[in-house]
């Protein structure tokens, strides 16, 4: 097998859910499709790349020249309920769900007990400025339910708890060890609507 063809298969396998074998019919595809896909995700990559950045107030995606993200802007949002998650990927799954009307913060990571923390305190900072100068009433904590994921809920709850807002987390109508991405919208819906206290304000 050509190198070249190597490194293309090893560069898409590393893709999220991308197996070996998955990777290799991706690549074949792409090197062999007469109706120019190649040319389609190239121009789709380089778009993406140069007209996308991540919100400054959420971390959401969003198009580049706009001060906030469509959701920061939307006056309809309920600016006291903020809801926590790990990935800008989350936030687009939990809006599927048409359940959740207040506003987001991404962490870009999680705590990761055996690995560095991929959480900077920068980003945990800016959090809890948020907090308070939105006077937020409530933090939901739309994290997986992995032991990453756990630990840092548990830390930011401890950062919170000071602040005297609610903090709840979303009820484990999700499946045990897997992420918001592998989750239909009204099991998303049903885990929103059942969310829980971490603690007694």
């Amino acid at each position: 097998m050509p190198e070249v063809l190597q490194q293309l298969i090893r560069t898409l396998s590393r893709l999220p859910g991308i197996g070996r074998r998955s990777a290799e019919r991706m690549a074949y595809r792409l090197l062999t499709d007469k109706r120019g896909l190649m040319a389609e995700l190239r121009h789709a990559l380089i778009r993406a790349e140069e007209g996308l950045v991540l919100c400054p107030r959420c971390g959401n995606l969003m198009e580049k020249g706009r001060e906030t993200c469509s959701i920061c802007q939307d006056p309809a949002r309920d600016a006291q309920v903020l809801c926590v998650v790990e990935g800008a990927p989350d936030i687009q799954i939990l809006e599927q769900a048409h359940s959740f009307r207040g506003l987001y913060y991404c962490l870009r990571g999680k705590i990761s007990p055996m690995q560095d923390e991929t959480v900077t305190r920068s980003v945990l900072k800016l959090l809890l400025e948020r907090i308070q100068a939105e006077e937020v009433k409530e933090v939901v904590l739309a994290l997986n339910t992995d032991v990453e994921s756990d630990a840092t809920a548990s830390m930011l709850a401890d950062l919170i708890q000071p602040l005297g807002v609610r903090v709840s987390r979303l009820a484990f109508g999700l499946p045990a060890g897997s992420g918001l991405a592998y989750s239909d919208p009204e099991t998303l819906k049903r885990a929103l609507e059942g969310r829980q206290k971490l603690f007694e304000r």
